[in-house]
Protein backbone atom coordinates (compact mmCIF):
# COMPACT_ATOMS: atom_id res chain seq x y z
CA UNK A 1 0.00 0.00 0.00
CA UNK A 2 2.72 2.75 1.10
CA UNK A 3 4.92 1.66 -2.68
CA UNK A 4 1.21 2.34 -4.25
CA UNK A 5 0.57 5.35 -2.89
CA UNK A 6 4.17 6.56 -3.20
CA UNK A 7 3.47 5.86 -6.80
CA UNK A 8 0.41 7.80 -7.47
CA UNK A 9 1.91 10.60 -6.12
CA UNK A 10 4.67 10.63 -8.39
CA UNK A 11 2.45 10.17 -11.04
CA UNK A 12 0.06 13.01 -9.86
CA UNK A 13 0.95 16.57 -9.90
CA UNK A 14 3.39 17.10 -7.79
CA UNK A 15 3.12 18.55 -3.75
CA UNK A 16 5.37 21.28 -2.53
CA UNK A 17 8.40 20.02 -1.85
CA UNK A 18 8.39 16.72 -3.37
CA UNK A 19 11.69 16.87 -5.32
CA UNK A 20 11.35 13.10 -7.32
CA UNK A 21 7.14 14.05 -7.80
CA UNK A 22 8.88 17.52 -9.63
CA UNK A 23 11.76 15.67 -11.65
CA UNK A 24 9.10 13.01 -12.70
CA UNK A 25 6.51 15.92 -14.05
CA UNK A 26 9.28 18.22 -15.39
CA UNK A 27 10.58 14.60 -16.93
CA UNK A 28 7.22 14.05 -19.01
CA UNK A 29 6.88 17.98 -20.04
CA UNK A 30 10.01 17.87 -21.86
CA UNK A 31 9.10 14.38 -23.30
CA UNK A 32 5.83 15.54 -24.59
CA UNK A 33 7.30 19.13 -26.37
CA UNK A 34 9.87 16.26 -27.71
CA UNK A 35 7.27 14.22 -29.35
CA UNK A 36 5.28 17.17 -30.66
CA UNK A 37 8.48 18.39 -32.28
CA UNK A 38 8.85 14.93 -33.71
CA UNK A 39 5.98 14.94 -35.00
CA UNK A 40 5.61 18.42 -36.60
CA UNK A 41 9.66 17.92 -38.21
CA UNK A 42 9.00 14.36 -38.95
CA UNK A 43 6.37 15.69 -42.00
CA UNK A 44 9.43 16.59 -43.35
CA UNK A 45 10.82 14.49 -46.48
CA UNK A 46 14.04 15.38 -46.43
CA UNK A 47 14.32 15.05 -42.10
CA UNK A 48 12.33 11.31 -42.25
CA UNK A 49 15.18 10.11 -45.09
CA UNK A 50 18.01 11.12 -43.04
CA UNK A 51 16.59 10.83 -39.60
CA UNK A 52 14.12 8.18 -39.97
CA UNK A 53 15.45 5.29 -37.74
CA UNK A 54 15.92 8.07 -34.61
CA UNK A 55 12.66 9.18 -35.01
CA UNK A 56 11.15 5.79 -35.14
CA UNK A 57 13.66 4.50 -31.79
CA UNK A 58 12.19 8.08 -30.13
CA UNK A 59 8.77 6.63 -31.00
CA UNK A 60 9.29 3.50 -29.40
CA UNK A 61 10.91 5.07 -26.59
CA UNK A 62 8.18 8.12 -25.79
CA UNK A 63 5.36 5.36 -26.33
CA UNK A 64 7.36 3.06 -23.55
CA UNK A 65 7.08 5.54 -21.10
CA UNK A 66 3.66 6.66 -21.60
CA UNK A 67 2.60 3.67 -21.18
CA UNK A 68 4.40 2.78 -18.06
CA UNK A 69 3.09 6.17 -16.70
CA UNK A 70 -0.56 5.13 -17.93
CA UNK A 71 -0.12 1.72 -16.30
CA UNK A 72 1.35 2.99 -13.20
CA UNK A 73 -1.18 5.40 -12.84
CA UNK A 74 -4.12 2.99 -13.49
CA UNK A 75 -2.10 0.52 -11.01
CA UNK A 76 -1.90 3.13 -7.91
CA UNK A 77 -5.35 5.31 -8.59
CA UNK A 78 -6.88 3.24 -5.91
CA UNK A 79 -5.59 4.87 -2.96
CA UNK A 80 -7.18 7.87 -4.26
CA UNK A 81 -10.52 8.31 -2.39
CA UNK A 82 -12.56 8.89 -5.66
CA UNK A 83 -11.09 5.88 -7.14
CA UNK A 84 -11.38 3.30 -4.76
CA UNK A 85 -12.07 -0.08 -5.46
CA UNK A 86 -9.94 -2.49 -7.54
CA UNK A 87 -12.79 -2.61 -10.62
CA UNK A 88 -15.07 0.34 -10.27
CA UNK A 89 -12.26 2.62 -8.96
CA UNK A 90 -9.86 2.01 -11.82
CA UNK A 91 -12.70 2.41 -14.75
CA UNK A 92 -13.54 5.56 -13.20
CA UNK A 93 -10.10 6.60 -13.59
CA UNK A 94 -9.50 5.57 -16.64
CA UNK A 95 -12.57 7.40 -18.22
CA UNK A 96 -11.47 11.02 -16.83
CA UNK A 97 -10.68 13.15 -19.67
CA UNK A 98 -7.17 13.44 -18.87
CA UNK A 99 -6.74 9.94 -18.57
CA UNK A 100 -8.59 8.90 -22.05
CA UNK A 101 -5.77 11.65 -22.96
CA UNK A 102 -3.52 9.35 -21.88
CA UNK A 103 -4.72 6.13 -23.76
CA UNK A 104 -5.07 8.45 -27.09
CA UNK A 105 -1.64 9.18 -27.01
CA UNK A 106 -0.13 6.26 -26.55
CA UNK A 107 -3.21 4.02 -28.84
CA UNK A 108 -2.15 4.49 -32.25
CA UNK A 109 1.96 2.61 -31.88
CA UNK A 110 -0.33 -0.25 -30.99
CA UNK A 111 -3.11 0.03 -33.83
CA UNK A 112 -1.38 -2.17 -36.19
CA UNK A 113 -0.79 -4.83 -33.28
CA UNK A 114 -4.60 -4.63 -33.10
CA UNK A 115 -5.11 -5.61 -37.02
CA UNK A 116 -6.61 -2.12 -38.26
CA UNK A 117 -5.82 -1.24 -41.82
CA UNK A 118 -2.69 0.34 -42.59
CA UNK A 119 -3.96 2.67 -44.48
CA UNK A 120 -6.13 4.44 -42.19
CA UNK A 121 -3.05 4.34 -39.62
CA UNK A 122 -1.96 6.77 -41.76
CA UNK A 123 -4.66 9.13 -41.05
CA UNK A 124 -4.74 7.90 -37.06
CA UNK A 125 -1.55 8.58 -36.17
CA UNK A 126 -2.30 12.20 -36.40
CA UNK A 127 -3.87 11.51 -32.96
CA UNK A 128 0.06 11.12 -31.59
CA UNK A 129 -0.70 15.18 -31.13
CA UNK A 130 -2.94 14.34 -28.12
CA UNK A 131 0.78 13.79 -26.19
CA UNK A 132 0.68 17.92 -26.87
CA UNK A 133 -2.92 18.18 -24.57
CA UNK A 134 -0.90 16.18 -21.85
CA UNK A 135 0.41 19.37 -20.81
CA UNK A 136 -2.49 19.99 -19.21
CA UNK A 137 -2.02 17.08 -16.13
CA UNK A 138 1.21 19.02 -15.29
CA UNK A 139 1.07 22.59 -15.99
CA UNK A 140 -1.71 23.84 -13.03
CA UNK A 141 -1.94 27.24 -14.60
CA UNK A 142 -4.34 25.87 -17.99
CA UNK A 143 -6.79 25.14 -15.15
CA UNK A 144 -7.16 28.58 -15.12
CA UNK A 145 -8.18 28.40 -18.64
CA UNK A 146 -11.07 25.50 -17.33
CA UNK A 147 -12.06 27.28 -14.84
CA UNK A 148 -12.75 30.88 -17.19
CA UNK A 149 -14.63 28.23 -19.56
CA UNK A 150 -16.64 26.30 -15.95
CA UNK A 151 -17.69 30.00 -14.80
CA UNK A 152 -18.33 31.76 -18.46
CA UNK A 153 -20.28 28.27 -20.20
CA UNK A 154 -23.88 29.95 -20.24
CA UNK A 155 -22.60 33.14 -22.19
CA UNK A 156 -20.47 31.07 -24.37
CA UNK A 157 -23.36 28.72 -25.01
CA UNK A 158 -25.39 32.46 -25.40
CA UNK A 159 -22.92 33.93 -27.87
CA UNK A 160 -22.14 30.57 -29.86
CA UNK A 161 -26.09 30.55 -30.48
CA UNK A 162 -25.48 33.48 -31.96
CA UNK A 163 -23.25 33.24 -33.92
CA UNK A 164 -24.69 30.23 -35.68
CA UNK A 165 -27.84 32.07 -35.59
CA UNK A 166 -26.42 34.99 -37.61
CA UNK A 167 -24.77 32.63 -39.81
CA UNK A 168 -27.99 31.37 -41.06
CA UNK A 169 -29.75 34.36 -41.38
CA UNK A 170 -26.75 36.05 -43.38
CA UNK A 171 -26.53 32.60 -45.91
CA UNK A 172 -29.85 32.56 -45.97
CA UNK A 173 -30.36 36.14 -47.27
CA UNK A 174 -27.07 36.31 -49.35
CA UNK A 175 -28.70 33.04 -51.11
CA UNK A 176 -32.07 34.96 -51.83
CA UNK A 177 -30.10 37.85 -52.87
CA UNK A 178 -27.52 36.36 -55.28
CA UNK A 179 -28.57 33.02 -56.38
CA UNK A 180 -30.53 34.52 -59.78
CA UNK A 181 -27.07 36.35 -60.49
CA UNK A 182 -24.91 33.96 -59.49
CA UNK A 183 -26.74 30.48 -59.59
CA UNK A 184 -23.36 28.34 -60.00
CA UNK A 185 -21.26 30.40 -56.86
CA UNK A 186 -24.28 30.67 -54.65
CA UNK A 187 -25.81 27.26 -55.69
CA UNK A 188 -27.47 26.58 -52.05
CA UNK A 189 -27.90 28.08 -48.25
CA UNK A 190 -25.38 25.51 -47.35
CA UNK A 191 -23.02 26.31 -50.07
CA UNK A 192 -23.14 30.08 -49.35
CA UNK A 193 -22.46 29.74 -45.27
CA UNK A 194 -18.37 29.29 -46.71
CA UNK A 195 -18.88 33.19 -47.45
CA UNK A 196 -20.63 33.44 -44.65
CA UNK A 197 -17.89 32.42 -42.74
CA UNK A 198 -15.29 34.05 -44.29
CA UNK A 199 -16.94 37.28 -43.79
CA UNK A 200 -18.38 36.99 -40.03
CA UNK A 201 -14.30 36.08 -39.85
CA UNK A 202 -13.62 38.96 -41.18
CA UNK A 203 -11.51 36.49 -43.42
CA UNK A 204 -12.64 37.82 -46.24
CA UNK A 205 -11.06 35.49 -49.25
CA UNK A 206 -12.55 37.16 -51.91
CA UNK A 207 -13.28 33.54 -53.89
CA UNK A 208 -17.06 34.16 -53.62
CA UNK A 209 -18.65 37.63 -53.52
CA UNK A 210 -21.57 39.19 -54.37
CA UNK A 211 -22.19 41.23 -57.25
CA UNK A 212 -25.83 42.71 -56.81
CA UNK A 213 -26.59 46.16 -55.09
CA UNK A 214 -28.72 44.35 -52.68
CA UNK A 215 -26.68 41.37 -52.28
CA UNK A 216 -23.58 43.92 -51.27
CA UNK A 217 -26.01 45.82 -49.12
CA UNK A 218 -26.86 42.78 -47.12
CA UNK A 219 -22.38 41.69 -47.29
CA UNK A 220 -21.72 45.10 -45.99
CA UNK A 221 -24.07 44.69 -42.94
CA UNK A 222 -23.17 41.31 -42.03
CA UNK A 223 -19.55 41.94 -42.16
CA UNK A 224 -19.82 44.86 -39.73
CA UNK A 225 -21.83 42.35 -37.40
CA UNK A 226 -19.67 39.49 -37.58
CA UNK A 227 -16.29 42.19 -36.41
CA UNK A 228 -18.71 42.81 -32.76
CA UNK A 229 -20.38 39.15 -32.53
CA UNK A 230 -17.07 37.48 -32.82
CA UNK A 231 -15.41 39.18 -30.87
CA UNK A 232 -17.91 38.08 -28.14
CA UNK A 233 -16.62 35.25 -26.90
CA UNK A 234 -13.47 36.11 -26.79
CA UNK A 235 -14.56 39.25 -24.32
CA UNK A 236 -16.26 36.23 -22.32
CA UNK A 237 -13.15 34.62 -22.19
CA UNK A 238 -10.83 37.16 -21.18
CA UNK A 239 -13.27 38.00 -18.61
CA UNK A 240 -13.49 34.92 -17.02
CA UNK A 241 -10.02 34.39 -17.72
CA UNK A 242 -9.05 37.66 -14.84
CA UNK A 243 -11.84 36.69 -12.92
CA UNK A 244 -10.22 33.16 -11.84
CA UNK A 245 -6.62 34.76 -11.87
CA UNK A 246 -8.07 36.98 -9.23
CA UNK A 247 -10.14 34.32 -7.22
CA UNK A 248 -6.64 32.27 -7.65
CA UNK A 249 -4.88 35.30 -6.06
CA UNK A 250 -7.55 36.03 -3.42
CA UNK A 251 -7.66 32.25 -2.23
CA UNK A 252 -3.51 32.53 -1.50
CA UNK A 253 -3.48 35.97 0.42
CA UNK A 254 -4.78 36.60 3.98
CA UNK A 255 -8.15 38.54 3.97
CA UNK A 256 -6.91 40.62 7.32
CA UNK A 257 -3.45 42.03 6.28
CA UNK A 258 -3.65 41.27 2.17
CA UNK A 259 0.24 39.23 2.26
CA UNK A 260 0.31 35.92 0.67
CA UNK A 261 -0.10 33.05 2.64
CA UNK A 262 2.85 30.57 3.92
CA UNK A 263 5.60 33.23 3.33
CA UNK A 264 8.13 34.11 5.94
CA UNK A 265 7.22 37.06 8.26
CA UNK A 266 9.41 39.92 7.74
CA UNK A 267 11.70 40.73 11.22
CA UNK A 268 10.31 44.14 11.20
CA UNK A 269 6.69 42.83 11.46
CA UNK A 270 5.01 43.02 14.82
CA UNK A 271 4.35 39.23 16.57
Amino acid sequence: MAIRRRIWEIVEVAREGDRISHAFDLSILVLIFLNAAAVVFGSVEEVRQQWGAQLAAFEVFSVLVFTLEYLARLWSCTVDPRFAGPVRGRLRAALQPLTLVDLLAILPFYLPFLGIDLRSLRVLRLMRLFRLAKVGRYYSALGLLRDAVTARREELILSTVLMGLLLVVSSSLLYYCEHTAQPEVFSSIPATMWWAVATLTTVGYGDIYPVTVLGRLCAGVVAILGIGMFALPTSILGAGFLDAISRKNAARTCPHCGKLLNQPASPESPP
